[in-house]
């Protein structure tokens, strides 16, 4: 597909290996040009098309970064998601994807083999900020965003992550600061977004203290986000320059993102 005058092309990715790190969690990598791979991420807007489809009718996009659809039916979905790692110098991006649901994304992932292909159509950042402490919490779909702050923060970092998962076998190993605790969250047979361990975790800690440089980030089920971030403002006294908060998925909708 070429793009008509003012609007240039999307990248595209190419499964180049499909993974299932958990039960639930189907890591992709994809291979692309050192550009689109240093285009994809931290977040990346995934331009997901039908499974099974050899030729889609990918997008354009606009030099203010508007994404301009084709007419008619394309069968391309657009979904947000954290990469995992990108490598711009091999041309890689490294994707997690839940598998709960029966969205487009999951569908895609589901279905993945190499070969397969997605599309970028701009990414932004995480909403981190450096921190000599750091409160992270999140569920299953956050764990890339999350695996990948703790994985840049400084040596000398401290805090605590919360990560609520369906259990064990969901757990990950992630690289983390020596002064860094990570304590999994298992739901056991309550179904993803109608936990409160998480919100209940975070309201169980002591704020910190006045001056404390300390930074929060919290992804998850909007309604588990909501509550949390209203603990951070009113207890904690977090302006918004010291956290970040964002409802990553809404119950009764699939689970789009992981990260």
């Amino acid at each position: 597909m070429t793009a008509p005058d003012g609007l240039r092309d999307v990248d595209v990715l190419t499964a180049v290996s499909v993974t299932d790190v958990t039960p639930t969690v189907r890591r992709v990598v994809l291979a692309g040009t050192p550009a689109a791979a240093a285009a994809a991420g931290p977040t990346v807007n995934l331009l997901v098309p039908r499974v099974g489809d050899p030729a889609p009718r990918w997008p354009a996009v606009a030099r203010d970064g508007r994404i301009v659809w084709p007419v008619g039916a394309h069968g391309v979905a657009l979904r947000s998601y954290t990469a995992r790692r990108q490598d711009a110098a091999r041309g890689e991006v490294e994707i997690d994807f839940v598998l709960h649901g029966d969205g487009p994304a999951a569908s895609w992932a589901a279905a993945a083999a190499p070969g397969a292909l997605l599309g970028v159509a701009g990414s932004g950042d995480l909403g981190i900020r450096a921190a000599g402490r750091l409160l992270l919490a999140g569920d299953e779909t956050a764990l890339p965003a999350i695996s990948r702050i703790l994985a840049e923060a400084a040596p000398s970092t401290t805090g605590l992550a919360l990560v609520e998962v369906a259990g064990p076998e969901e757990e990950q190993p992630l690289a983390v600061p020596a002064g860094v605790t990570v304590r999994w969250l298992h739901r056991g047979g309550t179904p993803p977004g109608e936990s409160t361990l998480l919100a209940a975790a975070v309201a169980g800690l002591d704020p910190p203290a006045d001056g404390d440089d300390v930074f929060a980030w919290v992804g998850a089920e909007s309604a588990a986000v909501r509550t949390i971030r209203a603990d951070l403002r009113a207890r904690w006294g977090l302006g918004r320059a010291r956290h970040h908060a964002i409802g990553y998925w809404r119950r009764g909708r699939a689970m789009s993102p992981a990260g």
